[in-house]
């Protein structure tokens, strides 16, 4: 079970959702923002400010593709910037670590294209270098191109992906176990390097993977690095109840958001976790103005930036649906399976409501706000401080619409009000990220009460 618990928590916890390219489908276009999402200056940048601003994590997530999602072609996603490019997020996110002392940093990493090794061996390794700081966003990743990057027609279904992903993840979770805390000696004087009766093998074969272990970097200081997983389907739901840390999803209202907390808390429960070791942070893009109405034409000017075809090849993208097969001037067809359940969910219940046709969602979802965090200082944090009271967060994944310039509004303007309040931090506690989020140090041995069967693998005793 886990262990030792890190220094109380603010109520309130705060990521930063910056992607290695251009941030949203026109991000790029603001007056604001920077255009320097091919250097380090740039991540390092934002790193400080979040810093400064005394957020938990930075999380950078990841694509495997140019999409094409749109036509059966990646046209648009290069035209319109959606999607595309992308940087490998584990350099990033190292450099954003090595420019500041307490921030959390996590990158996305596919469990269809990789394998346990070298993950549990790339996190562990991070782990160590940003003393305590790493995290991993699990997917199973959602398109179809991916997949045709990687010898496959077509991406499996989604059971099939959750599959590998729970065998995968109870793989990695016992090569980080492999070794003992206390493994290393380093006694000089005997010549002992370390225990080997605290290093165990593997020796696991499952449906997936074979792996004999045991891992080649000690077990990393924070146990486990922080999970994260951002499933909004059942089987997402449940992964995310066995394993994540920390759960990002997307809501197009509050009700939804308090239904999907209480479910996910419900099932971790379930599984025998304590709900409060498991924080569920909503998406929300802030506009900031000097009051309502000021914000409000910040937003219309942006949203004027917004080609249709670029936000429907956003939405394209995220649902791996082409949606040039249907009449764009009528209604969203209902969809039976789609990459990102959560966008998806979001965008019917916003389109039921508003009567939107196809090209309509296009211009909407380019550049839509989440969370209705659209205001003066005051106004968003009364909002975000609802959320926290109605059940529906533990704190929020901060999404700009242009980078730096929104984070640093958000900086300058909004987190003085949140400490105003008591909500969110003044300054660190914790050594490590999980201790900064409040949550506890897996104990060796904890992969047991997370892994949904272990009937195919072969147990240490």
């Amino acid at each position: 079970m886990s262990t030792t618990h890190g220094p109380a928590a603010p109520r309130m916890h705060l990521a930063a959702f910056l992607n290695a390219g251009p941030q949203g489908t026109v991000g790029w276009r603001h007056p604001d923002a920077g255009d320097g999402f091919l250097t380090a200056a740039h991540y390092t940048h934002v790193a400080r400010v979040l810093e400064d601003a005394g957020f938990d994590l930075a999380f950078v997530p990841d694509s495997l593709t140019v999409p094409r999602s749109l036509g059966d072609s990646y046209a648009p996603a290069v035209t319109w910037g959606t999607g595309t490019p992308r940087l490998d997020p584990v350099p990033v996110i190292t450099l954003m670590a090595a420019a500041t002392r307490h921030l959390g940093v996590a990158a996305t990493v596919s469990t269809g294209y990789q394998e346990p090794f070298h993950v549990a061996r790339g996190m562990a390794t991070l782990d160590h270098l940003l003393d305590g700081r790493a995290g991993w966003n699990v997917v199973t990743s959602f398109q179809d191109a991916e997949a045709q990057n990687f010898g496959q027609d077509r991406l499996p279904g989604r059971q099939a992906r959750y599959a590998r992903a729970e065998e995968f993840l109870e793989v990695t979770a016992r090569l980080w176990d492999s070794w003992a805390d206390d493994a290393i000696v380093a006694d000089k004087a005997s010549g002992v390097f370390g225990r080997p009766e605290a290093v165990e093998p593997l020796d696991h074969r499952g449906e997936h993977f074979a792996v004999r272990g045991p891992l080649s970097v000690p077990r990393p200081p924070q146990g486990y690095p922080v999970i994260i997983q951002a499933g909004a389907s059942p089987a997402g739901r449940d992964f995310a109840a066995r394993w994540a840390d920390v759960v990002f999803c997307s809501h197009e209202s509050l009700e939804s958001a308090v239904d999907f907390y209480a479910d996910v808390k419900a099932r971790a429960a379930a599984r025998g976790r304590d709900p409060e070791q498991l924080k569920i942070l909503p998406a929300a893009t802030t506009v900031v103005g000097t009051d309502l109405r000021d914000a409000r034409a910040k937003h219309e000017a942006f949203t004027e930036l917004v080609h249709p075809e670029a936000g429907l090849s956003r939405l394209a993208y995220h649902v791996n649906v082409d949606l040039t097969r249907y009449d764009l001037d009528g209604p969203l067809p209902s969809l039976d399976e789609v990459g990102v359940e959560g966008h998806y969910r979001e965008v019917v219940e916003f389109a039921e409501r508003e009567k939107l046709t196809v090209r309509e969602i296009g211009r909407w979802y380019g550049a839509r706000t989440e969370g209705n965090m659209i205001g003066s200082a005051s106004d968003i944090a009364d909002t975000m401080e609802l959320w926290l009271d109605s059940g529906a967060a533990d704190g929020f994944m901060i999404q700009a619409t242009h980078v730096p310039s929104a984070f640093e509004e958000f900086a300058a303007q909004v987190v003085p009000e949140l400490r105003r309040r008591g909500l969110v931090r003044t300054g660190y506690t914790g050594a490590t990220l999980r201790e900064n989020l409040g949550l506890a140090r897996p104990g060796r041995g904890e992969w047991r009460n997370r892994a949904k069967s272990t009937a195919t693998t072969g147990e240490r005793s």
